[in-house]
């Protein structure tokens, strides 16, 4: 037969119940700790009340010619301090002491001198622990006055008996604050992990949309300006060469479709959560490039390519390289005019480091606030992810058009 462990084992009836009292009790407590304090304080004096009255102080007592009105007194005056037990013990217990005094020199030997432990407990439980050797003394005062006045017992019997009684009244106040600091300790931390969690899905969420942003912009943005430079194109050729313009709009149906699907694929993702089974189909990378460079020179911009070295980069880092290459081919074709055209040089070495450089002939009128949209930006994330530097700007005098340099270093080995 498996042995049952402690996680699997249901908690018992009774003790579950003990927990959810002991909760409402604390509860309650804390909502209204003055109307706790006068139902405990009042028990214990009616307590003491109970010892005077009934007579049952005389069992004890050293000496029975103890008058009524001091006995009244003693038995308020050691118990009432009870009422600030809580808030001021060192004081509730120094007020008491007086009486302890007087009940010890009289003989009257009040059991309700032995509230003191209780405001022991309480020094132990909230005050700092160098507090205990005064108590003690205030403590043991009473017990040798006793002793010195009546002589009942030895001294070591007295002081001994008190002496055990203080440190057992200490250690269980001890005790309790170190289970009650453990416990608000473990509530603090879970509070702060609760936080750290909002936090973290904070920070998830906000970067998963720059992903997407930085997706949406670099799908619509570049279909949309292939489109745009074809439909151009397009009605210039319409009243020339209809074949040329028929062409045109092939390519700007085959343009959309590709938009249309990247779009879905993108939808697909965000969508998985609702929907398990989403569309799995990888991001573009290098494959794709080709297909990407057509339509391009479909939009009017001629492109020329050329390749140093074997391509062999991880997935993220082929959607890095397209993406930047797509941002600037995109750029070219809003800004460098209709006589321009592109150069892209693509340099692969070891350990997935690569190259990029892209530089076009166009007249060079990107806007001064190029940066302040999403494109450059969105570059220079991604090239941020994996360590690499990312370039932009006018080629250097005399040439005219933009340059772009991508450069993204070795891998770093986990």
């Amino acid at each position: 037969m498996d042995p049952v462990t402690t996680e699997d084992r249901a908690p018992e009836p009774l003790t579950e119940y003990a927990h959810r009292l002991t909760r409402r009790v604390r509860a309650f407590d804390h909502r209204h700790p003055l109307l706790w304090d006068l139902h405990f304080t009042g028990f214990w004096v009616t307590a003491a009340l109970i010892d005077y009255f009934g007579g049952g102080w005389k069992h004890n007592a050293h000496s029975v010619d103890v008058p009524g009105g001091l006995l009244l007194a003693l038995s308020l005056g050691l118990s009432l301090p009870l009422l600030r037990r809580r808030t001021h013990p060192g004081a509730a217990l120094a007020a008491t002491v007086p009486f302890a005094l007087v009940n010890a020199w009289t003989g009257a030997a009040l059991q309700a001198a032995l509230l003191q432990l209780v405001l022991v407990y309480h020094l132990a439980l909230r005050r700092a622990l160098r507090n205990l050797w005064w108590a003690t003394a205030l403590v043991i005062a009473p017990v040798l006055v006793s002793v010195v006045r009546h002589g009942e017992g030895s001294w070591d019997q007295q002081i001994g008996s008190q002496l055990m009684s203080i440190t057992v009244a200490a250690l269980i106040g001890v005790t309790v604050r170190t289970r009650r600091n453990y416990t608000e300790a473990l509530e603090d931390r879970a509070r702060r992990l609760e936080r750290e969690r909002d936090q973290q899905a904070q920070l998830a969420t906000a970067a998963e949309r720059a992903r997407i942003a930085r997706e949406m912009h670099d799908i619509i943005g570049h279909n949309l300006s292939v489109i745009t430079g074809l439909a151009d194109g397009g009605r210039y050729a319409a009243a020339k060469s209809p074949e040329r313009a028929a062409q045109a709009l092939d390519a700007i149906a085959t343009t959309s479709r590709q938009a249309l699907t990247e779009l879905r694929r993108l939808l697909d993702v965000l969508g998985e959560e609702e929907k398990q089974q989403a569309d799995l189909t990888p991001q573009p990378g290098l494959t794709d490039l080709d297909q990407l460079l057509d339509g391009v020179r479909s939009a009017g911009l001629p492109v020329r390519t050329t390749t140093h070295g074997s391509p062999t980069l991880p997935i993220g880092r082929q959607l890095t390289v397209y993406r930047v290459i797509q941002e600037a081919l995109t750029n070219t074709l809003k800004h460098g005019g209709p006589d321009a055209t592109a150069d892209i040089e693509l340099s692969y070495e070891e350990k997935g480091a690569v190259t990029v450089t892209i530089m076009d002939t166009g007249d060079g009128g990107r806007p001064q606030n190029l940066a302040g949209g999403r494109g450059l930006p969105g570059m220079r994330e991604r090239t941020a992810l994996y360590g690499g530097t990312l370039e932009a700007g006018p080629r250097p005098h005399p040439e005219k058009g933009w340059r772009v340099r991508l450069h993204l270093p070795e891998e770093t080995p986990q």
